[in-house]
């Protein structure tokens, strides 16, 4: 259980106004008292809420918002919308950008730990379960299983394969392919494999970690289209489907005729600025919303599910 600043003035015999005026160096206190809470602080290890908030007990309407990579476009429009809905209920967010590194998002659930936000919304993904279940603080998990108890909000992942499985059906290929990121059976994105085998039992599935630099992605993509002669290629994401035309370009492969292609995403970008991918779009807003009302729900001390699904559709291009 989080340490908190009442706890200290309990400790130390003084108010709570007296701790934050310790912390603070506000006012004359005597070297007794300020001895006192200092000593309160460190035996119960009570870290200084760098914020300065809620000092009367008040909810610090903060929460902590984790995302592996947000220069990813997919991540930045949900960060956005997020925000957004967070701000309408009367919440600020904290943005952390973990990048895939286990040490920075442990740090980053520690600094949100000692500010003692409302909660919690992770799609980050390095950690144990026991990172997350030491957490007070309520959490609403976005398409990543960080432990049992936490609710976790997702596209329906294999409705989204099967889909893309069943649009290049219908375009005609017999032969296609998958490339999908990390081989990450225990995440609910692993669906999307799922699905698309279902209609495809014999394709084959290439996992390109999203840990390689953008020049191995695009020798592991040009080795994959060199080597087979696939006349379909689903992707597991939009960026990497854009790096796949590119590619297939490159090789003289003209899209749809030689190479139908069809990616996963959706986001407000592609749809935009590159209108002819054809993709399988997840409802980014209906997402945040969802996931936003969840955790004011858990916030408040509701008992929640532990999946939540929502529908996908398809978002028609030239690539099929």
């Amino acid at each position: 259980m989080v340490t908190k600043l009442t706890d200290v003035a309990k400790l130390a015999g003084v108010s709570p106004t007296t701790v934050s005026r310790v912390i603070n160096k506000k006012g004359y206190l005597s070297e007794k008292t300020i001895r006192k809470v200092t000593d309160a602080m460190r035996e119960l290890g009570y870290k200084p809420n760098n914020l300065a908030r809620g000092l009367q007990g008040k909810s610090a309407k903060l929460v902590g918002l984790i995302f592996p990579n947000i220069g990813n476009i997919f991540y930045a429009e949900l960060i956005e919308y997020l925000e957004k809905e967070l701000f309408n209920h009367g919440y600020k967010a904290i943005i952390c950008n973990s990048q895939h590194d286990s040490a920075k998002e442990r740090e980053y659930l520690e600094m949100l730990t000692a500010n003692q936000v409302d909660g919690i919304i992770s799609g980050s993904h390095n950690l144990g379960i026991k990172d997350y279940d030491r957490i007070s603080a309520p959490i609403i998990a976005f398409d990543r299983n960080l432990s049992p108890s936490t609710p976790i909000v997702s596209s329906d992942n294999y409705s989204g394969g099967v889909l893309a499985a069943q649009t290049l059906k219908k375009a005609g290929c017999q032969q296609p392919i998958m490339i999908t990121g990390n081989d990450d059976s225990n995440s609910p994105t692993s669906l999307r494999q799922k699905g698309f085998s279902s209609i495809f039992p014999q394709a084959t599935v290439y996992h390109i970690s999203s840990d390689f630099s953008p020049i191995r992605k695009e020798m592991e993509i040009k080795s994959i289209l060199q080597t087979l002669q696939a006349d379909g290629v689903f992707v597991s994401g939009d960026l990497m489907a854009m790096l796949v035309w590119n590619i297939a370009h490159s090789l003289g492969l003209s899209i749809p005729q030689d190479l139908k292609l069809i990616g996963y995403d959706g986001t407000y970008f592609v749809e935009t600025h590159y209108p002819q991918l054809t993709t399988i779009k997840q409802p980014l807003a209906d997402i945040a919303t969802l996931m936003v009302d969840l955790l004011l729900q858990k916030i408040d001390g509701a008992s929640l599910d532990q999946q939540y699904s929502l529908p996908i559709s398809l978002l028609a291009g030239r690539s099929i």
